[in-house]
């Protein structure tokens, strides 16, 4: 059997995912016990797996400093609960003090992707913003912004767009192709233009100089790189930037989860009737073959789709660890846990749900900055 190779980019995963061998290859750092942390359970149950810097962001928490968190969104597909792993962070870091900025990469999405700036306003404010909202956003101490126009105040707008042209002079076509392979002219603008997203939240004009966290998907890190080295070569230097690293929620067939395929995803506008047909009939298996087969030597909790979803939507470490165990021993069976992450799911789902119907336009425009 020929073995998939591995692709991770900022425009395409695929392939069996090592994470192991991506900490070594795009040389970030195991993230380790962050004690004040672990309350939250994308840290304490290592959905964050590496970052980049992470100490300048725990002193800036500890000693009551400013910092920001800075995200973007590409919005080429439905919000699915893969996108929730950020968006839990962003409500995580708000908590902590952090101002959040949240970039909707509608240039991004028209030079990588060919879609229409007016599809991408669309897309975003109908899918992803209210869902961050019903996650628990707050609008204060938050600017969300399309790049395509980022600020009516003409002075922070200036200092946006003038930053993106400022970072060309710093880094070249050869460096642009190490990043990202195969490089066209508007990827080249597109990544000066994530750089000037990472970076302007430092200008005078808008926070002054802080620590930035950046939490992304590994595939992201193409960006990262980039924006590090650039940061330290224009003056007066940028505070470096800091960034983490989630896993991928698996998709439902494995894999990372796909806006383009509405088999390999759950919607957070899913109904339990959708849920249980999706789960049952796509969530990948680490059931043995048969009944008797199963019993005996029991399922691999560690690629079953059911238990990597309960990971994320079990809160109780205890009972997780028993359904990981009855699992592991044969005493559990596929459709038993199945349907344990059905009602998981289905339950937090119902009331997120209730939360997204209440959310008018005039409540979107109060995070639009």
């Amino acid at each position: 059997m020929t073995k998939e190779k591995q692709v991770i980019n900022p425009w395409e995963v695929s392939g069996k995912i090592d994470y192991n061998k991506l900490i070594r290859e795009f040389g970030v750092t195991p993230l380790k016990n962050i004690p004040e942390f672990e309350k939250e359970i994308l840290f304490r149950r290592r959905f964050i797996f590496a970052h980049r810097d992470i100490q300048r962001v725990l002193d800036a928490v500890k000693n009551k400093k400013k910092f920001v968190m800075m995200t973007g969104l590409m919005p080429t597909g439905k919000f699915h609960l893969g996108h929730m792993l950020v968006a839990m962070q962003m409500v995580f870091y708000q908590k902590l003090g952090a101002k959040i900025y949240i970039a909707v990469a509608d240039i991004e999405a028209y030079n990588a992707r060919g879609q229409s700036l007016e599809e991408s306003r669309k897309i975003a404010l109908e899918y992803y913003i209210p869902n961050y909202i019903a996650l628990g956003l707050k609008p204060e101490n938050c600017e969300i912004y399309f790049q395509s126009e980022r600020s009516k105040d003409s002075k922070k707008s200036n200092a946006y767009y003038r930053l993106q042209n400022l970072l060309a002079r710093h880094v070249t076509f050869n460096e642009f192709k190490a990043v990202y392979g195969e490089i066209s002219p508007g990827k080249m603008l597109s990544g000066l233009l994530q750089t000037a997203d990472m970076l302007h939240p430092q200008l005078k004009e808008f926070e002054g100089p802080c620590p930035v966290i950046v939490p992304v998907g590994i595939d992201q890190d193409p960006h990262l790189r980039l924006a590090r080295d650039i940061s330290q070569r224009i003056k007066p230097p940028f505070i470096q930037l800091v960034s983490t690293y989630n896993i991928f929620l698996p998709g439902l067939k494995g894999g990372k989860m796909s806006a383009s395929d509405p088999t390999s995803y759950i919607s957070p506008t899913d109904s339990p009737k959708e849920i249980q047909n999706k789960i049952n009939k796509y969530a990948f298996s680490g059931g043995q073959p048969t009944l008797e087969e199963h019993r005996k030597k029991g399922g691999n909790p560690d690629v079953d789709v059911s238990f990597q979803y309960l990971r994320l939507f079990e809160e109780d470490d205890k009972e997780l660890e028993n359904i990981y165990n009855r699992y592991k021993s044969g005493e559990l069976l596929t459709g038993e846990l199945k349907k344990i992450a059905i009602d998981k799911i289905s339950k937090f789902l119902i009331e997120h749900q209730k939360r997204l119907k209440s959310i008018s336009q005039k409540d979107i425009d109060k995070y639009l900055k």
